[in-house]
């Protein structure tokens, strides 16, 4: 299963790259896109459940490494939980 990286940008400047073991990270972010944080939550938190389920429908077992991405995503977005709900995510690439 070929594996995904993407990098993006959040609301107070941080730029930080992730990592999804699956290619279906495309079917919710887009290179270049910019997603209100919220959207952002919604869209990504899915596609790392979604990657790792299909990890498990080929191999058996979850994604580890798609389950601490999505906690480190999650944390991120906590510690932005003041910013208001119009911030923006950029996303950088996906490669």
């Amino acid at each position: 299963m070929p594996a995904v990286n993407f990098k993006v940008q959040w609301p107070d400047g941080e730029i930080e790259s992730y990592y999804s073991p699956s290619t279906v990270i495309h079917n919710y972010l887009n290179e270049g896109s910019v997603y209100p944080l919220r959207k952002f939550e919604t869209q990504v938190l899915s596609a790392l459940e979604n990657a790792s389920e299909r990890v498990r429908e080929k191999y058996g077992y979850t994604c580890s490494a798609a389950t601490d991405e999505a906690y480190k995503i999650q944390k991120k977005l906590n510690a932005l939980s003041s910013y208001d709900i119009s911030s923006q995510v950029t996303v950088l690439s996906i490669a």
